[in-house]
């Protein structure tokens, strides 16, 4: 839990600065790039955050980091304070917490729909209208098939769910017979 706060509020930080400077999506797509390096190598988690390893050598790991990213000198400071502050670890979580303010910012919402079929691009596409009339944002759909649901989808865009599926209709109907025995 402490680690989730730490990361919004360094998270909120930069977002403030990328404001200001007009490059939010920039920072959160290189936080993203180097959040990915994490999760695709120990090492480099190890180099950045062991503290067997002296401040210095870990801040040229980061700062040969940041210049393979091509990062400006706010986030090129701003990596370099996660290693002074040993905060190295929680990048990724700064970097997830950062793409939902920018998603925040732009009205964007990630949304998922379950499908019994595979839906082809044009009822994808629908739906997708269909959910940005009702939230008022734009919506990223990603699409997941799942042969129980029986038919119909079920769609949720943050804490709405649409839940159209032939079983949940089938346990209803089975709860309402149950009811009148």
């Amino acid at each position: 839990m402490r680690q989730t706060i730490l990361a919004r509020r360094y998270a909120k930080a930069l977002f403030s600065l990328g404001k200001e400077q007009n490059k939010i999506e920039e920072y959160s797509e290189t936080l993203g790039a180097i959040a990915a390096l994490y999760a695709e190598s120990e090492t480099v988690i190890d180099a950045l955050t062991n503290p067997l390893y002296p401040l210095d050598a870990r801040q040229k790991v980061m700062a040969k980091i940041a210049e393979l990213v091509k990062a400006d000198q706010i986030m090129t400071s701003f990596l370099n304070l996660l290693i002074e502050k040993k905060r190295a670890a929680i990048l990724p979580d700064i970097a997830d917490v950062m793409q939902a303010m920018v998603d925040a910012d732009q009205n964007i919402s990630h949304g998922s729909v379950v499908s019994a079929i595979e839906l082809d691009a044009s009822l994808q596409k629908k739906i997708q209208e269909t959910l940005e009339k009702i939230t008022g944002n734009k919506v990223i759909l990603e699409t997941r098939v799942d042969p129980s649901i029986i038919g119909g989808i079920i769609a949720k865009v943050g804490d709405l769910v649409l839940d159209g599926s032939i079983k949940t209709q089938l346990n209803g109907l089975k709860e309402s017979i149950k009811g009148r025995e």
